[in-house]
């Protein structure tokens, strides 16, 4: 029988619905007013490992480029490409 659980046994290590958790964290981390968001959050960042590292990552990159963009807003298309890039690293 197949696991879904990490060798810890603590969090999944696939996402059945990844798509869709991965829009649902950014629009939380992108400040937007989700019904029960910080809830939600907790619940996944506990369970889910592909769910953990892309929040992070996200996180990341936005500091990043707040950081470096010397607090501008960042140009969607930049933030686009940076994620695809990592993406293609990984």
């Amino acid at each position: 029988m197949e696991s879904n659980l990490s060798s810890a046994g603590d969090k999944k290590v696939s996402c059945a619905e990844q798509s869709k958790c991965f829009q649902l964290l950014e629009s939380i981390l992108d400040g937007e007013n989700i019904p029960e968001g910080d809830k939600i959050l907790k619940e996944k960042l506990e369970k889910c490992e592909p769910c953990y590292k892309h929040f992070h990552l996200e996180r990341a990159i936005k500091e990043l480029l707040q950081t470096k963009c010397c607090h501008q807003i960042t140009p969607t298309d930049l933030f686009e490409n940076i994620r695809k890039n990592i993406q293609e690293i990984k």
